[in-house]
This record gives C-alpha cells, structure tokens and sequence, in this order.
C-alpha cells in the first residue's frame, strides 16, 4: 500500500485530501503543523509527502530540506502562485508544485506521475467487477481481458479515481486527449458510449446534463 503525508494547517482541506485519496485505497495521515510532520516522519515510512509551505513552527520549505536526504518525494500544496515562489520550490527539489485551489481530479493524476518517477505506482485498482491493471495497462472483468483503447483505457480511470463525481467534459477531453476543449463532444461521447458497452456499465456510467459524465458505485 501506498502511504502518503499530508501536512497542512487548514483542516478540512488536508481532511478532505485525505478522504479522496483514501477512496482511491491510499493510506494516507495528515499532520497539521511543521513540527508534527517531523515527528511522523521521524518514526513512520512514506511513500509521497503533499506539503504546504505556509505551516506552523516549521515552514515547507524547511521541511523539504529535512525529508529530502529520506528520498521521500514531496509534492508542494500551497496558495503561493507567484513563479518565483513555484521555481524555488522545484529547486530546492520538489518534485512537482500545486497552486490552491485545485481539482482532485489534477491532484490524483500528478500523484500518479510522481510516484511512477519512482516506481511507487499504486499499480492494481479494484471497482465494481473489475480489476485495472495501471503498469500494464490492462482491464479485467470476472476473469476476462477487456480490450479498451488507449482512450478509453484513460477515461476509465478517470472515472474510477473520482468515483459518484460529476466530471465535466471540458475535464475529460483535456486530461484524456491532452489539449483545450474546443466545444466538440461527438469524439467524448463516442468513446464514452464503447466503454459502456464493452464493461456492460450503462446503468454505471450516467450522463449529467449540461456537465458530462459520472460514475455511480454504491456506498459502502
């Protein structure tokens, strides 16, 4: 399993952190202040810190000077949008920096970049009746390979990682197809309507008027 370091001082955001990437079956802890995050990482294993630099007793970046020489990456969570403060984070080896406020949706994807940099990926997703492979790029439902296109194979997991979520179009066609959303859905919505039919998810993957797509699974 995963385990990932919160540590930020507004509360409900780290807990809000937390919950989501918790869904998505990492183990994560948070800590609220520089001096309580020392302690945790003094004593427990990380895989990955999210780190604000505006912190109580100690600051970000003292921080990352402290977790740096564990090899623990560290990707910056904070308010502070000015470049100059975006390039001494990377410089003093961030491995990537996040402006507040941010969608999850972003957040579990750059995660995802970070920890494949360092072969940490979560690797198996397990939802509903099937089972995805991230290395290998592969489906399974009740014992069989599903073939999905590359396309298809990234808005699963897109929707998976943001399960009972209303995703939006423009959201799906950038992070899927990598460009800006020029209005045209036909391409979406094709893709969309294959996917459905080859998990058999029709009932799962609904469509949100006027927004774009989500994905229900029950609570449990």
């Amino acid at each position: 399993m995963i385990k990932i370091l919160i540590v930020d001082d507004e509360e409900p955001i780290a807990n809000l952190i937390r919950m989501n990437l918790t869904r998505q079956g990492y183990v994560c802890t948070c800590a609220y202040d520089g001096q309580q995050a020392a302690d945790l990482l003094e004593k427990n294993q990380f895989d990955l810190v999210l780190l604000d630099i505006m912190l109580p007793k100690y600051d970000g970046y003292d921080l990352l000077a402290y977790i740096r020489p564990m090899g623990i990456p560290v990707i910056f969570l904070t308010a502070k949008s000015d470049v100059n403060d975006r390039v001494k984070g990377l410089k003093l080896g961030a491995e990537d920096y996040i402006v507040k406020p941010f969608e999850i949706v972003e957040l579990l994807a750059r995660i995802e970049v970070v920890l494949r940099r360092y072969n940490k990926s979560q690797g198996l997703i397990q939802c509903l009746d099937i089972l995805i492979d991230l290395d290998a790029r592969e489906v399974i439902q009740n014992g069989n390979r599903v073939e999905l296109t590359r396309k298809e194979f990234d808005l699963l997991v897109l929707f998976v990682q943001n399960p009972n979520t209303a995703l939006f179009r423009e959201t799906l066609f950038e992070r899927v197809w990598e460009t800006d959303y020029i209005g045209e859905t036909r391409t979406l919505d094709s893709h969309v309507q294959r996917l459905r039919r080859k998990l058999g998810w029709q009932d799962r993957i609904r469509t949100v008027h006027k927004i774009g797509y989500r994905l229900d699974i029950p609570e449990t």
